[in-house]
């Protein structure tokens, strides 16, 4: 079927805004002026007048966790309650009450930030939840997703003592020699053999209702961590769930999967299954190795060179060896694997791009778009190795929110002055793509374009480091053309032109003459995918 768009302000990725294009079988066949456009009609075009709206292509989220979004929307929403612990139990209580779980299930939360508390000065503990319930296991992760807090009886279940060692690249917090029921990054995992699974269709019901929500914020394309959410269901298990989304018609995001894999048995066992890069159709593939090579800022987990300077008696963890990190990344690339390594401390961000540098001298490739994942805390030596590798670094401009509240206490001036430089990178020819980490912070494109744009906090903090700042147009290609070339999609994937699929989002205003603090403002009026539409007002 042929359709036309109309008497629009249409985003093409160039300064020069157009007004309509055609598209034919979920590819776009020509942009222009209306009257060339509308000229290309036949009688069986359907023919829709945009009202000058402003339109531009899908959003592409670069990094993310959908299946982890979904699961995170049937349970309880506590970035809506954390202002404060004695609220964030009240609504727990309440939630609990109106939610009572089946026999052998768990109460699970996600979204504390104990930064946002205003009541206390820590981090909730295991007497807090145990106020809640003592016979339920509660366990409710930090928005940051590297840290969780359970209750006594979570800790009963898994055997959890003042005797149990804390794992490589975690720790089991403790008081006195009691565990306190805070579990830090690899430490959750001990958590893992007894969190009760869900079956097959209960993940294709996680993956629409994830779905639904990424496409009413104009986003269809996520590249997303998802292996890891439930690190017992083996991967074909979640695989196959996105491709009978897929043939049943019901998948509305195309999926670039981030492959997460800690062991080289497992990362061997995928491959040989021929899982590699850009092996796949044009909704669900599989995208880089993925891997988590540090915590983060807000629990203290980030890997550090240097103590924090309002801890000073840590410097957070690597989650791997760099031997361990050095195989995984060796082997990925030796296999035409591209890699994608979470880093937001410096000296982890050492650890990567040491890794990447020994695999491309092992076995050298011309474009690997291997990249750094996060690529927060940063030295100006580091940049520059960046630039140097070809890397391809994937921001969170969505996360200047948060941290510009906490950034200069929690590292310092000298380290600050040198973090958070994705326009800097950018400048230097680095490929640099913008995502969420959902559901670490909600999908709202709107808002981390916002945040790149102002380096601000959407309160007004800030502005943070204001030269690293982006222009609309170029925070709209980190979240468009920049992020296809993330999945080596940009010759068909990322703009509005010939050729193209028809991925496209319609605003209810146009962001270059929006005043910069209030893009958050703009709503998303319809989201298409492949011509289709997904999501309208």
């Amino acid at each position: 079927m042929r359709a036309i768009w109309y008497n629009g302000q249409v985003y093409t990725g160039e300064e020069t805004l157009r007004q309509a294009f055609l598209v034919e079988d979920g590819v776009i066949l020509a942009v222009g002026s209306d009257a060339v456009i509308r000229a290309l009609a036949d009688d069986d075009t359907v023919c829709s007048d945009l009202g000058r709206r402003f339109v531009c292509p899908g959003f592409n989220d670069s990094h993310m966790h959908l299946l982890n979004l979904g699961q995170s929307l049937n349970a309880a929403q506590l970035a809506q309650h954390t202002d404060s612990l004695s609220g964030m139990l009240s609504y727990l209580r309440d939630y609990a009450a109106s939610n009572p779980p089946r026999p052998g299930s768990w109460l699970l939360g996600r979204g504390w930030n104990q930064d946002y508390f205003t009541d206390v000065s820590r981090l909730p503990s295991r007497a807090d939840l145990d106020s809640v319930s003592a016979e339920v296991p509660i366990m409710l992760t930090r928005a940051c997703g590297h840290c969780c807090v359970v209750n006594s009886r979570v800790l009963e279940i898994a055997g959890i003592t003042g005797d149990t060692p804390s794992p490589e690249g975690g720790n089991i917090g403790k008081e006195n020699g009691i565990p306190d029921g805070r579990l830090y990054d690899n430490a959750i995992d001990l958590l893992t053999p007894f969190i009760p699974l869900p079956d097959k269709e209960e993940l294709k019901n996680m993956i629409r209702l994830a779905c639904l929500a990424l496409n009413s914020y104009g986003v269809t394309s996520s590249q997303t961590d998802d292996y890891c959410v439930f690190r017992a269901i083996p991967f074909e298990t979640v695989n196959a769930a996105y491709r009978e989304l897929e043939e049943s018609g019901e998948l509305t995001v195309r999926v670039y999967e981030q492959a997460n894999f800690t062991t080289l048995p497992e990362l061997q066992r995928f491959v040989e299954a021929g899982n590699v890069t850009g092996a796949g159709s044009e909704l669900f593939k599989i995208g880089p190795l993925k891997m988590l090579g540090d915590g983060a800022l807000g629990a203290h987990t980030a890997h550090l060179s240097r103590p924090y300077a309002d801890m000073p008696e840590t410097c957070g963890f690597s989650l791997f060896s760099s031997e361990h990190m050095n195989e995984m990344v060796s082997y990925a690339n030796a296999q035409g694997m591209q890699v994608a390594i979470h880093a937001i401390g410096d000296a982890c961000l050492d650890q990567v791009l040491n890794a990447v540098d020994l695999a491309l001298k092992e076995h050298p490739r011309k474009d690997h778009r291997h990249g750094v994942v996060h690529c927060q805390v940063s030295r100006a030596d580091q940049l520059e190795r960046i630039t140097a590798l070809h890397m391809h670094v994937y921001a969170q401009s969505i996360f200047l929110d948060y941290d510009n509240h906490i950034v200069l206490n929690r590292i310092g001036p000298e380290l600050a002055s040198t973090s958070y430089c994705w326009k800097t990178l950018a400048d230097s020819g680095v490929s640099v793509s913008n995502g969420s980490d959902c559901p670490v912070e909600l999908p709202d494109v709107m808002r981390g374009i916002e945040c790149a744009v102002t380096r601000t906090s959407i309160d007004g903090t800030g502005p943070y480091l204001p030269q690293e700042a982006f222009s609309v147009r170029e925070a709209l290609n980190s979240f468009t053309i920049r992020s296809a070339e993330a999945s080596f999609e940009e010759g068909y994937k990322g703009r509005i032109a010939s050729g193209f699929l028809a991925d496209f989002v319609i605003l209810d205003q146009n962001p270059f003459t929006v005043d910069p603090h209030e893009l958050h403002n703009v709503a998303v009026e319809a989201c298409y995918l492949g011509g289709n539409c997904v999501y309208t007002t």
